[in-house]
């Protein structure tokens, strides 16, 4: 569903042409990433970790997830507790700068309470905080109700465009930032840190086309700037922010946000939703910069990431994350492409491993999966 988009002033202009200024983005001369001996210390330290991008069905978003009205901590438990039977050692969890706006401290201590609840079942967290994907201008409050048939039709970015697109407002995104690895920054049921999650994805349905060639070079400037705020803070987890499109030497050198992703990220993060061969094909080319990979997007059925490819990961020792758990409100085990045509209900699902009950959408890829994750000694 497209939302108009806010007028965009004279100063994004000259963003387009790649001219981000650094005041908004100081370099932090004391602090600097991660070497690669360190960064494969902490890949040893941690072991394999497998897992899934966790939304509880019950949200449609990171809004419905987190906010007072909509938190619900006892599917967060139950869900979490199925995680843990399939193998999963650790979720990746989307955060929203409006959360912490509105909520403050509140919104911390909810955060505190899922990492609780997942730690029992022994299960850490790789929290996102910005996403730039699907709708541009989020909303505090009541989350629209899902379009049936529609893959994550109520998802929102993180910052909205008004923020995303205006260079002078990026310090209003400072103080969430501070205060979140503040308070988690030393703890141990924090696995790692993800910055920002597919900061200059096109996103065809929601911008509209004339906007577009705007958005890289807005979120390339503001991915410098989150990176910087977290090296200030220090925390003793990794910072990362994954590649999403294509990887290899000729993306690298023509984009310049897959250039400060690799560059910047203390270990190395990748979205893969391709077949075997690609997915080798990624995991040779980022093991050259000799860092610990974590995939932390896969599985897309009909475009061939099937569930089989966990037996890859684990050979390779590269972590896993696949996309969603439990068929919900987010409505991920449609395809990408109802958006454009809505699915059936008895359409072949594209991600999640679960129906709401918590039983297998497959129990042949549920006993695959739990099967790698208990003959794997890392995890």
């Amino acid at each position: 569903m497209p939302h108009p988009l806010v007028s965009l002033s004279g100063h994004l202009a000259d963003l387009a042409k790649g001219a981000i200024p650094r005041r908004f983005a100081p370099p932090v001369a004391s602090l600097a990433r991660w070497t690669p001996e360190r960064a494969r210390k902490w890949g040893e330290e941690a072991g394999w970790l497998v897992g899934c991008n966790f939304v509880p069905s019950t949200a449609s978003n990171p809004l419905e997830m987190w906010q007072q009205t909509t938190f619900d901590p006892e599917t967060i438990d139950r869900e979490l507790g199925w995680a843990a039977e399939l193998g999963m050692n650790s979720i990746r969890i989307f955060l929203h700068d409006l959360l912490w706006s509105a909520d403050g401290p509140a919104f911390l201590d909810r955060i505190e309470q899922v990492l609780e609840i997942a730690a029992g079942h022994g299960i850490s967290a790789m929290p996102v905080l910005f996403d730039g994907v699907w709708h541009p201008e989020p909303r505090l409050g009541p989350q629209p109700e899902p379009k049936p048939g529609v893959h994550n039709s109520t998802w929102v970015q993180s910052p909205g465009v008004a923020v995303l697109s205006d260079p002078r407002r990026w310090s209003s995104l400072r103080p969430y930032v501070d205060a979140v690895l503040t308070r988690f920054g030393n703890d141990p049921r924090v696995a790692v840190w993800d910055l920002f999650n597919e900061p200059d994805n096109r996103n065809a349905i929601s911008w509209p086309r004339k906007e577009m060639r705007r958005k890289t070079p807005a979120a390339t400037g503001l991915l410098d700037a989150v990176f910087d705020w977290c090296q200030t803070v220090d925390p003793t987890q990794p910072l990362t922010a994954g590649v999403y499109m294509g990887v290899s030497g000729s993306v690298e050198r023509a984009s310049s946000i897959n250039r400060t992703l690799l560059a910047r990220s203390d270990i190395l993060t990748f979205h893969c939703y391709g077949n075997a061969a690609r997915l080798m094909a990624t995991i040779d080319h980022l093991g050259r910069y000799e860092r610990p990979l974590l995939c932390t997007e896969w599985l897309a059925r009909s475009a061939n990431s099937t569930v089989d490819l966990i037996a890859l990961f684990s050979e390779r020792n590269v972590g896993a994350y696949c996309w969603g758990l439990v068929d919900g409100r987010s409505q991920t085990k449609y395809p990408w492409s109802t958006w454009i045509r809505p699915g059936k209900p008895d359409d072949p699902w594209f991600h999640d491993l679960l129906h709401a009950d918590g039983t297998p959408y497959s129990l042949d890829e549920a006993a695959l999966f739990r099967r790698v994750t208990k003959t794997d000694r890392r995890t």
